[in-house]
């Protein structure tokens, strides 16, 4: 078997990939449809390849979707640095930019939803609106890593992601194995179907990934008293002003839904909480259908409830 290389994460479907320059790199992007550009940032052990279900409905709904490889990832530029969420947002919202729209609704799952709350912040004038799936406001994360016990445990893997070259030679482990067991002990009774989880094992092994897809999170947690870190969290006082979705399952075990569910307090505009009765922490793959029904109503809804 040949080692996997970037260009695998190109996959053939009616959506059509390319690469766009931002911030400083290169992003590949897969893309479908015509109309507001809806755009998704993937999270944690995955790849641009999450969304490929909500591609197809939002292009059907006639939105222009973009589904991106963050910084490090995928089909993405792997550089040495800039993985702290102040420079990841400015990737997605350079990508906006670079897609020559002059905003878009961001949809983020997991960090791509902490990337979605901290661009949304950042550049609310890029931010047509907001979905955030199984994550909590940046500030609420951080009071639950901190303050929350069960939060704390439930998200031992981040913990352990502090230690230097471990984490990165166990993901890679036996073709990604730990990816495989990740994915389907934070699904809920309908995880992703096993030909999706071998996509996601084969991605994560890609020269470099492993490191890159870390870097984040030895970042949100070095810098917890760091000043860059207290600068940041300091930043995100600033509060929401776009509608925002926020999605979430009840049986997500690394993300506590006490954790997400006070997010709305940084919310300075329509908000909608959401809980999937039965889905774990992946709810765009455990149920897609209802999870895209979910987004393209309130994508359409022209004055989303509080």
């Amino acid at each position: 078997m040949t080692d996997p290389a970037p260009s695998d994460v190109r996959i053939d479907g009616p959506w059509s990939h390319r690469d766009v320059a931002a911030n400083g790199a290169r992003f590949h992007i897969a893309e479908l449809g015509d109309g507001p550009l809806v755009l998704l940032l993937h999270g944690f052990p995955q790849f641009w390849w999450t969304w490929r279900h909500q591609l197809v409905a939002l292009a059907d709904a006639g939105y222009r979707a973009v589904a991106m490889d963050l910084r490090g990832v995928g089909g993405s530029d792997r550089t040495p640095r800039g993985y702290d969420p102040a420079n990841l947002a400015l990737d997605v919202t350079g990508v906006i930019r670079s897609l020559g729209e002059p905003d878009a609704a961001l949809v983020g799952h997991d960090l791509g939803g902490y990337l979605a709350w901290t661009a949304a912040t950042m550049r609310p004038k890029l931010v047509r609106r907001l979905t955030v799936v199984s994550m909590p406001h940046p500030r609420r994360w951080r009071a639950a890593m901190l303050r929350d016990v069960r939060q704390t445990a439930a998200g031992s893997y981040i913990w352990g992601f502090q230690r230097p070259w471990i984490p990165e030679r166990q993901l890679t482990a036996n073709d990604g194995e730990l990816v495989g067991q990740l994915i389907r002990e934070w699904s809920g009774p309908r995880p992703p179907e096993d030909e999706a989880v071998e996509t996601y094992r084969r991605a994560m092994c890609i020269p470099s990934t492993a490191h890159c897809s870390i870097e984040p999170y030895r970042w949100l947690v070095r810098s917890l008293a760091r000043p860059d870190g207290i600068q940041f969290n300091r930043r995100m006082k600033r509060p929401v002003r776009v509608p925002t979705l926020h999605l979430h399952g009840s049986l997500d075990p690394v993300t506590r839904t006490r954790s997400s569910a006070g997010s709305g307090e940084y919310v300075e505009a329509p908000y909608r909480w959401r809980l999937f009765d039965g889905l774990g922490h992946f709810p765009h793959e455990e149920d897609p259908v209802a999870f895209s029904t979910e987004l393209v109503n309130w994508l359409k809804d022209p004055e989303p409830d509080r």
